[in-house]
């Protein structure tokens, strides 16, 4: 059920609102044409219970960095 994906979200969102917006704005960059908006709907609010959608994204070429400054 979407409740149990929403309250699953909010925890690492703590506001309803943040999580809103955040769920629009991936849903509108994760959405493909011919498939129902619902179901992406759903795939952002389980990727947002998996992980924190506020944590910054590093890059594939900048972990190499950091890996490579620990390796010397």
């Amino acid at each position: 059920m979407r409740s149990d994906l929403i309250f699953g979200a909010l925890a690492h969102v703590t506001n309803r609102y943040t999580l809103c917006q955040l769920a629009s704005k991936a849903t509108r960059k994760l959405h493909k044409p011919n498939t129902r908006l619902q179901d992406t709907t759903n795939e952002v609010l389980v990727r947002f219970h998996h992980e924190s959608p506020e944590a910054p994204v590093v890059s594939a070429p900048e972990a190499a960095q950091i890996q490579q400054r620990r390796a010397a």
